[in-house]
């Protein structure tokens, strides 16, 4: 299916669950198991487009990318003329795949022409046992959870500090008076000015990997090392934004602190102990100040967008939209939302469901960006090479009417 068609497919199942949803709305009642077993497949096969739509527009972006490093790294002196015979198969070749499928798949001696393909590019760590490149990135697929806190936050680097701060007005001077031509109005003696700290922690990992296997693995190890520790120091971060206590780690904006967003800014009006609610939302998003509406962001956790799906306002419409657009993001009450694995998901009376924020509010402090150091001798006796990652940062919201968190009831 092409992207359009994978919109269009999406939008109709949308539409589908709506109806089924509107019918029982209408009728005053919940959904009988027969329906909500329908309901629960076409949000699983709808949100199953979403994310092959996600996958289709990367891949597309990705295909492109390495066929331009395909080219000069396969070809160096340029792309393979038509008709031209080369002595070197190269790895990511068609002619070196379709040798190594067929003897992974054969248990018989390749041919003469397969044996050498699958010899021509032989070296000391190589040899035909080696898999073509899309083998091997076929290996190592998996799904990440979603990090994008960082994305969204303002970001400063701290070089020569141990802390940053930021000055903050605490209180505003009271509004002006309307008085006579020679009159100043009244004196004003409430304006006062403060300041949020934040003091860069330390965050670190260790792996240790033989170097047999660095030397031998068919799969990059080393980079897949790195890569990992990057990916594993983004999600500990993201958890510290999101849930941090703020004591030697950066403070969440889950977290109720006078220091960040306090019990102030918490709406539970319109929900019940155990589930948010149409009105409970629209008491969220208006108790947010209409100037952070244009960067406000939703963020909720999966099961909590579940419960929002079947949500409609007093004049029947669906708080979540479906954006079947290019670039539209889903949207709850017009405004754009987050799905993250981080967020609360315990539904219970007193607990936070969600939050609405503009999130260039949440300020992050970099002493030191995530690095990975090599240690090649510290473990020479054990036949191993050492990978640390170390990275130095803090965080915090440094506006809290910036922020409305979703309570239950």
């Amino acid at each position: 299916m092409t992207l359009k068609e994978l919109r269009q497919k999406r939008g109709s199942i949308v539409e589908q669950m709506n109806t089924l949803n509107d019918k029982a709305l209408e009728e005053k009642r919940s959904l009988t198991p027969e329906e909500s077993e329908k309901w629960e497949a076409m949000d699983a096969e709808q949100d199953g487009l979403r994310k092959q739509i996600e996958r289709t527009e990367k891949s597309a972006a990705l295909a492109k990318e390495m066929s331009e490093t395909r080219n000069r790294t396969e070809f160096p002196e340029g792309k393979k003329k038509e008709g031209e015979k080369r002595d070197v198969p190269y790895i990511a070749s068609d002619e070196y795949r379709a040798a190594f499928a067929h003897y992974l798949a054969s248990s018989e001696r390749p041919n003469t022409d397969e044996f050498r393909a699958l010899q021509a590019d032989s070296d000391v760590i190589g040899g035909y046992l080696v898999a073509p490149q899309q083998f091997v990135a076929d290996l190592i697929k998996f799904v990440d959870d979603l990090v994008f806190i960082r994305g969204l936050a303002t970001v400063t680097p701290v070089v020569q500090a141990d802390s940053l701060g930021i000055p903050s007005l605490d209180v505003d001077p009271a509004d002006s008076d309307w008085t006579a031509e020679i009159q100043t109005g009244s004196e004003d003696s409430d304006m006062a000015f403060g300041k949020r700290e934040l003091f860069p922690h330390p965050l670190a990992k260790r792996i240790k990997v033989s170097n047999k296997l660095l030397r031998v693995a068919a799969l990059p190890v080393e980079q897949i090392v790195r890569d990992r520790l990057a990916y594993k120091f983004a999600v500990t971060e993201e958890k510290a934004f999101l849930t941090g206590t703020g004591s030697n780690q950066p403070l969440g904006v889950f977290t109720a602190s006078p220091d960040g967003i306090s019990t102030g800014q918490d709406v539970s009006d319109g929900n019940t102990a155990t589930t948010v609610e149409g009105d409970g939302l629209i008491n969220a998003k208006y108790s947010l100040k209409a100037a952070y509406w244009d960067r406000a962001v939703w963020i909720f956790h999966r099961d909590v967008v579940k419960q929002i799906r079947k949500l409609v306002d007093l004049n029947g419409q669906y708080i979540w939209q479906p954006g079947l657009q290019a670039g539209q993001p889903d949207r709850i009450l017009d405004s754009p939302f987050r799905m993250s694995e981080f967020a609360p998901n315990t539904l219970t009376t007193g607990l936070y469901a969600g939050i609405i924020g503009d999130f260039s509010r949440y300020w992050i402090a970099d002493a030191l960006n995530m690095q990975v150091q090599r240690l090649v001798e510290l473990y020479a006796e054990t036949n191993q090479t050492g990978f640390i990652g170390r990275a130095e940062l803090d965080g915090m919201p440094v506006l809290e009417e910036a922020f409305i968190r979703v309570t239950l009831a």
